[in-house]
């Protein structure tokens, strides 16, 4: 069963000229049409789901293009994607921090907040 555009633009939270435009980009292919309109396998979603995903941790299409047909052998690309995981892996730490203070600020007594010495113990990066 094949979903048309609009079905997959609802699923994805995406527009449809969105969509034309990543299948322009190779990104995501079309099956063919259903009279007008372009029609997708359903495993179109987990792709942009992927893209979404990718998009949403800072990757431009170019980046998430070359890495939809990466190969085991592409090892700079895999260094690439290495280093983009560790720069990851920093700012989700970042953003740890920020919700916990944010979260003990929501309750926090101290004035003025951003002073309270538990809202600056959260926002501290951890020494090495």
């Amino acid at each position: 069963m094949f979903l048309d555009i609009a079905e997959v633009a609802r699923s994805s939270g995406l527009t449809a000229s969105a969509l034309r435009y990543y299948e322009r980009r190779r990104l995501i292919r079309s099956t063919g049409r259903n009279g007008l309109r372009r029609t997708y396998e359903p495993d179109v979603l987990a792709r942009l789901a992927l893209i979404n995903c990718a998009r949403a941790a800072g990757f431009t299409l170019a980046q998430i293009g070359r890495f939809l047909v990466a190969t085991p052998g592409d090892v700079e690309l895999r260094k690439q994607m290495g280093q983009r995981a560790r720069e990851l892996d920093a700012q989700i730490a970042q953003l740890i921090r920020m919700r916990n203070s944010l979260r003990h600020a929501a309750i926090c007594r101290h004035e003025p907040l951003v002073e309270c010495p538990k809202f600056k113990a959260y926002i501290d990066e951890p020494k090495p």
